[in-house]
C-alpha cells in the first residue's frame, strides 16, 4: 500500500488515506475490515464493488446470495450496512481478501436519492456500528458513491471524515483507501481542514 496522509482522531485512535487498491489492504488477520460499497442486490457491480467481489472470489457472491431479499432485488436498502456472515467469514478467511471481514454497505445515488447526505451518513455510520459489534478494531473505506453514484468528492470527505470522528475512541485505526488521486487530494485536503496531523 502506498504511504499517504495520517491525523490523529483521538489519542488513541489515527485516521490513515492512502491511494491504493481497497482489495490489497490489511492489518490484521483477525479483527480489520474492509467496507464494499454494494449496490442493493448486493451480488457485485461496478468500479470498487465489483473489484472487491473479483478480487474475493465466487464465495463472496454465493454468501451475499445467502443473505434474504427484503424485498424483490433488494438485499438491503441504501443507507444500511451488514457484515458477510462471520462463519463464511470464519471458514473462508476473509475470502480471497486480505482483510478478515467484508462489510457491505449501499451508498446513495446522489442525483436520485430524496436525502443523499443522510443516506451516505447512514451508509458510514451503519458500516461503524456493524464494525464495533464485531470487535473490528481496523476499518478501511472507498469513497462512497464518489464514483458512478455521482456523489461529490468534497461534500462526501466531509460527510465521511464526520462520521468516522463520532466513533473516534471505538477504533484504532479507520484508514481511507483511494485508488483516483483526484479523490484522494480531496480526502486529504479536507482531513487538513478538520483534524490534526499526527
Amino acid at each position: 500500500m502506498a504511504s499517504g496522509a495520517v491525523f490523529n482522531l483521538s489519542d488513541s485512535s489515527l485516521l490513515k488515506i492512502l491511494q491504493g487498491d481497497i482489495t490489497e489492504w490489511s492489518v490484521d488477520a483477525s479483527s480489520d475490515a474492509i467496507v464494499n460499497p454494494a449496490n442493493k442486490r448486493m451480488l457485485g457491480g461496478g468500479g470498487a464493488d465489483g473489484a472487491i467481489h473479483r478480487a474475493a472470489g465466487p464465495q463472496m457472491r454465493a454468501a451475499c446470495y445467502d443473505i434474504p431479499e427484503v424485498r424483490p432485488g433488494v438485499r438491503y436498502p441504501t443507507g444500511e450496512a451488514r457484515i458477510t456472515p462471520l462463519v463464511t467469514l470464519i471458514l473462508l478467511m476473509g475470502f480471497n481478501l486480505h482483510a478478515s471481514h467484508v462489510i457491505h454497505t449501499v451508498g446513495p445515488v446522489y442525483d436520485s436519492d430524496v436525502n443523499p447526505r443522510e443516506s451516505l451518513t447512514s451508509s458510514y455510520r451503519n458500516s461503524l456500528i456493524v464494525a464495533k459489534e464485531n470487535n473490528i478494531k481496523y476499518i478501511a473505506f472507498p469513497a462512497i458513491s464518489c464514483g458512478i453514484n455521482g456523489y461529490p468528492s468534497d461534500e462526501a470527505a466531509v460527510i465521511g471524515i464526520s462520521t468516522i470522528k463520532e466513533f473516534a475512541n471505538d477504533f484504532k485505526e479507520v484508514h481511507f483507501i483511494m485508488s483516483a488521486d483526484d479523490i484522494y487530494n480531496v480526502w486529504v485536503n479536507k482531513a487538513n481542514e478538520m483534524l490534526q496531523e499526527a
